[in-house]
């Protein structure tokens, strides 16, 4: 038996418990069993806790979709990891329990060297900035890239891939902390929410910028699109905002803009198509490169608090106030009994 996170209706994350469940049983021969360590809170995780995610997994289930530890056992057609291999791993679900079975496609091997927390946001956050601009955009090096939401999750993600690819960033953060944050992250100019397209528009001498990442949505997508450059590329990745908008074309035509959706779960089995063996190699390629640039200081991806399993909901609570910088964090490994989260009796513990 194990402990893990089960959801047994959609609904608030408050309605989850902490409960003893079967550990994993017999493997299929390309899949891989993890002892996690550390698994990541997002605001999909709320979504597809309250139902309203594009995939809803059938109930009872144990949420969590990214996850770090090492692996403990392995299907008979696995060559590529072994037990003992510290790992950093995409899932379905199933990350907020002790141990968690997937395939082997979506697990990535991790330098010893490389801390479990600076690991943990490279597949999800920094895999989804980095194949959006590489693959999608076709970031140049002369490109001035403006991202929207550029203090936690993606947005922090694509303002250190930009920058380490020779682009000139502008970070849009909602928070002086924030927009501190991106520049110490190599952002060029920080510019707050509210007058966008002047802001942008002052710092590129009126020229806009050539690629705008918008994790955000909502009014903020309508602003990005007039500080967007001529012949501009725009990319969709999320909607944090909770709105999803509605491109007016007019503004794409007149500016000859191109607008891109990025959804990184094609390339990860999150569709009914399930292509994730078949873009594996191209991913895994990815994840070597930024597994390379965390450990050699190249890019810093941050989990700035962990908390509890029992922390959950303050944890979403946390990222639906955009209080968070980075990414947060749930701590499975030694976690043994169900309480309710209060700084007196079990705090959150920030990170450097």
């Amino acid at each position: 038996m194990m402990q893990a996170l089960v959801c047994h209706q959609f609904g608030p994350p408050e309605d989850m418990r902490l409960e003893a469940v079967a550990s994993p049983a017999a493997l299929a021969p390309d899949a891989v069993t993890l002892a996690v360590e550390y698994a990541s809170v997002s605001h999909a995780t709320g979504l597809m806790i309250a139902g309203r995610y594009q995939t809803r997994p059938p109930l009872p289930f144990v949420p969590g979709t990214e996850a770090v530890g090492r692996v403990v056992a392995c299907g008979s057609a696995v060559t590529r990891l072994r037990p003992g291999d510290r790992v950093v791993a995409i899932a379905d679900w199933g990350c907020f329990a002790e141990q968690v079975c997937v395939p082997e496609y979506t697990v990535y091997r991790i330098p010893d060297h490389l801390d479990s927390l600076r690991a943990l946001p490279i597949p999800l956050s920094y895999g989804t900035a980095y194949c959006g601009l590489v693959w999608r955009c076709e970031l140049k090096a002369a490109d001035t890239v403006l991202v929207l939401g550029a203090g936690a999750g993606v947005g922090l993600a694509a303002v250190e891939i930009a920058s380490q690819l020779g682009a000139t960033v502008i970070a849009c953060a909602s928070t002086e902390t924030k927009r501190t944050e991106a520049l110490a992250r190599g952002a060029r100019y920080a510019v707050a929410p509210e007058d966008l397209a002047a802001d942008v528009k002052r710092v590129t001498g009126g020229r806009g910028a050539d690629v705008v990442v918008d994790p955000v949505g909502g009014d903020l997508f309508d602003r990005a699109l007039r500080a967007a450059a001529a012949n501009g590329r725009v990319l969709s990745v999320g909607f944090a905002s909770g709105r999803i908008p509605q491109a007016p074309l007019n503004l794409l035509l007149v500016k000859n803009l191109t607008l891109h959706g990025f959804f990184v779960g094609r390339y990860i089995g999150w569709t009914p198509a399930n292509e994730r063996a078949q873009h594996a190699p191209a991913l895994q390629a990815v994840m070597r490169t930024l597994c390379e640039w965390a450990s050699e200081g190249k890019i810093r991806p941050t989990v700035s608090t962990v908390y509890p399993m029992t922390g959950l909901a303050d944890a979403l609570a946390a990222l639906e106030a955009r209080q968070v910088v980075g990414k947060v964090a749930i701590k499975i490994k030694e976690t043994t009994s169900w309480q309710t989260h209060s700084p007196a009796a079990s705090p959150a513990t920030p990170m450097a």
